[in-house]
């Protein structure tokens, strides 16, 4: 459901940002010659189709959200902290191929909550903000340790904040 009030919003803020546009441009008396009739229609053409290519674009890639898809509400919690300069996670160790719910928040600046595989490459990232929980979704497919870090400067000592999360098979 929250997607498609995302989606219903952005394309309501899409249409309001156009419609001074296209009110200006209508208006404008034009420096140029009139063009042909001919020339009118297909730049009108041109702007329906560019403005109908938009809208399906914004609707396919904001119908199903990236870790949302995925992951359901009854799968593992885990309660993530950011404080200058730790994470304190309540929960270290967790099943691979059950979906995982983050709620992430800050008890004193903003930060990002960033978890990346062995690799380092980065998996997924949400704002730890003061006050607010922000929610990520997220299925570890694969055992192993990942790593957690902090994506925005958050003072002297952002360098260091680390942790980490064990992912275990399930049958252990």
């Amino acid at each position: 459901m929250t997607q498609q009030i995302i989606l219903a919003v952005t394309l309501i803020g899409m249409a309001l940002v156009a419609i001074p546009f296209i009110a200006t441009v209508r208006s404008s008396p034009g420096s140029t010659p009139p063009a042909s009739w001919l020339t009118e229609v297909a730049r009108r053409q041109l702007v329906w189709a560019l403005s109908g290519l938009g809208f399906i674009v914004t609707v396919a890639s904001l119908w199903v959200w990236p870790h949302g898809a995925r992951a359901a509400l009854d799968g593992q919690v885990i309660n993530a902290t950011a404080q200058q300069w730790s994470w304190e996670i309540d929960k270290a160790r967790i099943v691979a191929g059950m979906p995982v719910t983050f709620n992430v928040h800050s008890g004193d600046v903003n930060h990002g909550m960033g978890v990346t595989d062995a690799n380092n490459r980065l998996l997924f990232q949400v704002q730890a903000m003061p006050g607010y929980v922000n929610r990520v979704h997220f299925t570890f497919e694969k055992t192993g340790i990942y790593r957690v870090i902090c994506l925005e400067f958050c003072g002297i000592g952002h360098h260091g904040m680390l942790d980490k999360i064990t992912v275990i098979a399930g049958n252990n």
